[in-house]
């Protein structure tokens, strides 16, 4: 592992990233899954859920947007800590709003989604710059072990607490600790080394990049899929966990036995999956994800719940790490990547973003004029295909050489 860190070159600045990725995901693990939960108990009802979550994906997008332009005017740290702040203003909201939450969905998702806008372009935007080709698969690996590692302690803690306490006194505690570790991760920004960016946001140029290169195209598109996906799955399944159990703690469990799973399918994705294997490898984790879906259409049990926690869990990383990867090597041959990184981040994350519009829409209409229970089962196999789809979007991808782009 030692030999591993040496060769990415482990500085003290990414080694401050990576602890504010931490932070990061430990306070997402406890409170995020719960927030769903906080506003599902207030109201009870899915068309709120789905209008809290339509809001952040659209705030994301355009904090995406302002984010771009401000990380080619000022330090890209900044941005980062632009987006912590907001997100520390987030769980200041739900904090101070309490009972009446369900009335301020908007302005909550608003508020989160412009944290996770600014937080995931810097982000990254600096992954991008202290990656190679040669090491990305192991970051990626290595932070997705992070996130896991986080997820498994997150939300049984914070369903532990919840299930502790009477009424939202559980639900403040873990949302006050979320508050904390951002408030840190602040903190730890001020210690990273300035990062400026110079030039000025060329989105169009690189938006018109999918005429000249296949590749880049290729790659958005399965974003789009990717997105149409995790637009309703990001809060369905938490609250099919709740309803058919009616316990936070056991949320809980459902999130350490994924995660648990998820830190050991990392590990083993990041050693096993080789460059030459990595559509392959993608191909097998999205016919996986997709066939997983059947565990819980019908006859809803926690068992199948958990079964079906287990089974995504190893097929996501190896999916995502060679996914990712393929993902930052395309952008890497592309036309003045290096100038223009900050564009193809934003370019990436606005088709991820439609495709998660479009599904939390197509969430919205499904309810609204059809039965739910008869409805979301049909609406979550037809989403549930995004991931396979992405295989054959990038199929045809080409690692070709700088040289012959430029050519």
């Amino acid at each position: 592992m030692r030999k591993r860190f040496r060769h990415l070159a482990l500085s003290r600045d990414l080694g401050l990233l990576l602890f504010i990725g931490g932070l990061y995901s430990l306070s997402v693990a406890l409170s995020n899954t719960f927030v769903n939960i906080f506003l599902w108990r207030q109201s009870g009802q899915f068309i709120d859920l789905a209008i809290y979550n339509l809001a952040a994906v659209v705030f994301q997008l355009l904090a995406y947007l302002a984010a771009g332009q401000c990380a080619k005017k000022m330090d890209r740290v900044i941005v980062l800590r632009m987006g912590v702040l907001f997100l520390s203003i987030f769980y200041m909201a739900v904090l101070f709003i309490g009972s009446q939450a369900s009335e301020w969905i908007v302005l909550l998702g608003a508020l989160l989604g412009i944290g996770y806008g600014f937080y995931w372009l810097a982000y990254n935007v600096l992954t991008f710059e202290i990656t190679e080709p040669e090491t990305r698969d192991f970051f990626n690996g290595f932070f997705g072990s992070l996130l896991s590692a986080g997820g498994m302690i997150g939300p049984m803690l914070a369903g532990f607490i919840i299930s502790r306490f009477a009424s939202n006194t559980g639900y403040f505690i873990i949302f006050g600790i979320s508050l904390g570790c951002f408030l840190i991760a602040v903190l730890l920004s001020l210690l990273l080394k300035r990062r400026p960016s110079r030039g000025r946001f060329q989105l169009l140029a690189v938006w018109k990049e999918r005429d000249r290169h296949p590749d880049w195209k290729r790659i958005l598109n399965a974003h789009f899929f990717q997105g149409l996906r995790e637009g309703v799955f990001v809060f369905v399944i938490s609250v099919l966990v709740f309803i058919t159990t009616g316990s936070e703690l056991a949320l809980g469990t459902y999130g350490l036995v994924y995660s648990g799973v998820s830190f050991i399918s990392y590990s083993l994705a990041v050693k096993l999956v080789k460059k030459q294997y990595r559509k392959n490898v993608i191909l097998a984790g999205g016919v996986i994800l997709f066939l997983s879906l059947f565990l819980i259409i019908t006859d809803l049990t926690f068992t199948k719940l958990l079964i079906y926690a287990a089974v995504i869990a190893v097929a996501y990383p190896f999916l995502l790490v060679p996914y990712s990867s393929m993902t930052y090597d395309v952008i890497g041959q592309s036309r003045q990547a290096g100038e223009r990184r900050v564009e193809y981040i934003v370019v990436r994350e606005v088709f991820v973003s439609i495709g998660q519009m479009i599904s939390i829409l197509s969430f919205i209409a499904a309810i609204t004029l059809f039965d739910e229970k008869e409805s979301i089962p049909i609406l979550l196999i037809i989403l549930g295909a995004g991931h396979s789809i992405i295989y054959f979007c990038i199929r045809n991808v080409n690692m070709r050489s700088m040289r012959d782009l430029v050519n």
